[in-house]
């Protein structure tokens, strides 16, 4: 959808919280169960993506419920002032019970990380990601978690994996590592310790918060993206 026809962010979050929910099918190729819906209220309709909790596979490293996580992530990237995460809510009134309602972008799915790093001028929001990612501590950001929008726009998807306590980093965005991260982004980072707790707490735990804050204080405080542990594996799998 064009940025000139899609819904304002307000209107979104009110479609997405208020509207009616028609299942559509299911999408494929997802590991946990993850539905196309519409959701219409008062003759606007929007499509949307639901992740009910109980299609989650359990993991033996996160908790149950990481749908949550996939609303945190958007609150971040607001937080952040980025705008990298389509927007993103819970309702505990889904179709198959509470998850969450995220606008489905309509994209160019031939493209992922891997091809849209090719061009340069995606690098700005490419290295957004990679900093969101590191913050988020993102355990499963593979290249097709990038979507180039219809608008021009990439946005990152498939977030649920994110916010641990302990060093989870895995992502396929590893092009920057080294570079000194961009001005811009450090008026970004700094307002995460004083607003991300506000925006969080309902849905993590104290501890995950904290963590939070404080890899962004020390990603700002290094001043240049992390490089990989080369004791450790920092890839998700599949890449893809």
């Amino acid at each position: 959808m064009p940025p000139d026809q899609r819904p304002p962010t307000a209107r979104v979050l009110t479609l997405l919280a208020e509207g009616e929910v028609e299942v559509l099918g299911r999408m494929p190729w997802s590991s946990n169960r993850t539905f196309l819906v519409t959701c219409s209220l008062q003759g606007e309709e929007l499509a949307a993506i639901y992740k009910p909790g109980r299609g989650e596979r359990q993991l033996w490293d996160f908790p149950e419920g990481v749908y949550r996580r996939e609303v945190v992530a958007y609150r971040l990237s607001e937080v952040l002032g980025w705008g990298l995460v389509p927007e993103t809510i819970v309702r505990e009134d889904g179709p198959y019970g509470p998850g969450s309602f995220q606008r489905f972008v309509a994209a160019d799915f031939e493209h992922h990380h891997f091809t849209l790093v090719e061009d340069p001028a995606h690098h700005e929001r490419l290295r957004a990601i990679c900093a969101f990612d590191v913050v988020a501590n993102n355990a499963d950001r593979k290249s097709g978690h990038c979507l180039l929008g219809e608008d021009g726009t990439i946005w990152a998807i498939d977030n649920g994996l994110c916010f641990h306590v302990e060093p989870k980093l895995r992502t396929v965005i590893w092009e920057f590592a080294g570079e000194p991260l961009p001005p811009a982004m450090c008026d970004g980072l700094g307002a995460v310790a004083g607003r991300f707790d506000e925006a969080a707490r309902d849905l993590l735990s104290a501890a995950e918060v904290r963590a939070t804050v404080r890899r962004a204080r020390a990603l700002l405080e290094a001043g240049r993206f992390p490089e990989p542990d080369p004791d450790r594996y920092h890839y998700p799998w599949p890449l893809v």
